[in-house]
């Protein structure tokens, strides 16, 4: 066989299923050897960056990786934003792409760079492969660093020339190993803690939602009663029905939540990314008693500097932690300001749900309406925009991975390709993406993949013509902002020219029943709303008038 196909059977060793990707010349004879696979299917996108984020998506979804294949030049530039998405969202990816012959990787040449160099920074690793013989041990290590804790992306770039070699080798099969596990002196003195404490809080990240973490996580809180705020990305974690959820955290200004941290004399943080919400914000005065579980050390800062840290599978610390409370108990904890922040929440989330406007829609209603029809284990996907802001705060799940928002690396134009990327992976759930007029047209290419591939999705945009979330911010910050509006395209035209059906709504009592009514189409449906972002200011002055706790 010659090396492409040894790749292609070394990938489907591996378990890969998709490869999400515009191939180029330099691909020709990879594309060759993927067409014969009956294990992998090719996934043909309109833009690179596409399927990057269809990519990060099944990550995220299955925890395995899907490939995302590229060409060389500008074909590699253009994945490279979805790809630093996905390393900083812990989503595994491996990333493809050609390279010219290596007879003229020296000099300047025709659309030659150094794609290697360019993916280091963005990846867990990146190499080339420049004798066919490596090739099992480069896609072996690829996908296990790719998978590895923290999770990311891991670049392979194959030459056109390499790929045409001869090869011999066979695919090295996967071995599973177990993840090291925190030592029991740690985990007593950390149990210690707990004793201790009188008004301890957990703050949930990224590494809570893999599912075997969500679930000891949730035996945890049921025995201790303990509050759970969750990051962006650890919606999901425990239920949001669930006595001990505390809601979300992770908004610029501070919201009711903080109040339990503030009043908190121990903060229990389990799989917390720093990317997500920086610590000073939280600790400002960088004398809170910090419980670190995760993965990995905590990262060095000087507001984030935890007594104790639970090194090792998340899972199996939480684990270690209940056996110890189902041996020896816990005190009763002082959770009365935690259960005041819960009540609090939970009716500013109802407090438009009622709404009868006409004109425009409140953000409230619209996302009150999106969790009505949308089932427990329905997969809504949030753009980047001031809509990630209000997702964040007021939707609310109780399965984890059912809410995806990237706030890692936080990039527009991420949910249309996203949603074409979970209807693969579970085609028979609701699959609801939330993008403003600025983010759903930064990939509105990829609406002919979904009609193609006749994904059943429905893409909600909040359309207000402006970059809402940067003139909030300039506001908040200057009490004005500059010039940050543009033009739309007739939505509904835009709909049918991509063979979709599509719907404008201006009347908040029709919204509902609209996207019930787009669920039921056959294919994928746009439904258009014109938002009401003076909602903006109003939630900051809300937040602003909360009196915290000392």
């Amino acid at each position: 066989m010659n090396a492409s196909d040894l790749m292609v059977k070394c990938l489907e060793e591996e378990g890969i299923e998709y490869i999400f990707g515009v191939p180029g010349e330099e691909n020709a004879d990879f594309m060759m050897a993927l067409e014969k696979s009956a294990k992998i299917r090719f996934v043909l996108t309109r833009h690179e960056q596409g399927a990057a984020f269809m990519a990060e998506i099944y990550g995220r979804l299955t925890g395995n990786p899907a490939g995302v294949l590229a060409t060389l030049g500008p074909g590699a530039t253009n994945l490279i934003t979805g790809v630093a998405d996905s390393n900083m969202d812990r989503a595994p990816m491996l990333v493809l792409t050609g390279q010219g012959g290596t007879d003229r990787l020296h000099k300047e040449s025709h659309q030659i760079m150094d794609v290697v160099s360019m993916f280091r920074p963005v990846t867990k690793w990146a190499t080339t492969i420049l004798n066919p013989e490596t090739i099992p041990e480069i896609v072996r290590k690829a996908v296990r660093l790719a998978r590895t804790e923290k999770p990311g992306a891991v670049h392979i770039e194959l030459p056109e020339d390499v790929a045409a070699m001869k090869a011999s080798g066979t695919p090295m099969p996967p071995r599973r190993f177990r993840r090291s596990v925190p030592d029991d002196k740690i985990v007593d003195r950390a149990f210690d803690l707990l004793k201790t404490a009188e008004r301890p809080v957990i703050i949930a990240g990224n590494g809570c939602i893999r599912r075997r973490a969500s679930k000891q996580l949730r035996r945890f809180c049921e025995q201790t009663g303990i509050g759970v705020i969750s990051t962006f990305m650890a919606k999901g974690a425990v239920d949001m029905d669930a006595d001990y959820c505390l809601y979300t955290v992770g908004l610029g200004t501070k919201d009711r939540v903080n109040q339990a941290i503030d009043d908190a004399d121990l903060v229990i943080t389990l799989g917390f990314d720093m990317v997500e919400y920086h610590p000073q914000l939280w600790n400002e005065r960088g004398d809170k008693t910090i419980l670190h579980a995760d993965f990995l050390p905590a990262e060095i800062d000087a507001f984030y500097h935890p007594e104790i840290e639970l090194v090792g599978d998340l899972a199996h610390a939480l684990w270690m932690l209940n056996e110890r409370i189902d041996a020896h108990g816990l005190p009763d904890y002082d959770l009365a300001l935690q259960r005041r922040v819960r009540a609090e929440m939970a009716e500013d989330f109802a407090e438009h749900g009622d709404d009868d406007t006409e004109g425009s829609i409140r953000p409230q209603k619209a996302l009150w309406d999106a969790r009505q029809v949308m089932g427990p284990e329905d997969i809504l996907l949030s753009d980047v925009g001031a809509h990630k802001m209000w997702i964040a705060r007021h939707y609310h799940c109780n399965e984890p991975n059912t809410c995806l928002i990237p706030n890692g690396f936080c990039s527009m134009g991420f949910a249309l390709p996203g949603a074409v990327a979970a209807s693969l992976v579970f085609p028979e759930r609701r699959i609801l993406a939330i993008a403003g007029d600025g983010g759903i047209l930064m990939n509105v290419q990829e609406m002919e993949t979904a009609r193609r591939l006749d994904s059943d999705i429905v893409v909600l945009v909040w359309a207000d013509s402006g970059y809402g979330l940067i003139s909030w911010k300039q506001d908040t910050h200057f009490g004005k902002h500059t010039d940050l509006t543009f033009g739309n395209p007739d939505w509904l035209k835009l709909a049918e020219a991509f063979g979709w059906q599509g719907h404008y709504i201006d009347k908040s009592r029709d919204l509902e029943a609209t996207l019930e009514t787009a669920f039921d189409e056959s294919g994928p449906s746009l439904v258009v709303i014109p938002i009401d972002y003076r909602e903006n200011p109003l939630l900051t002055k809300k937040l602003g008038e909360i009196t915290w706790v000392a």
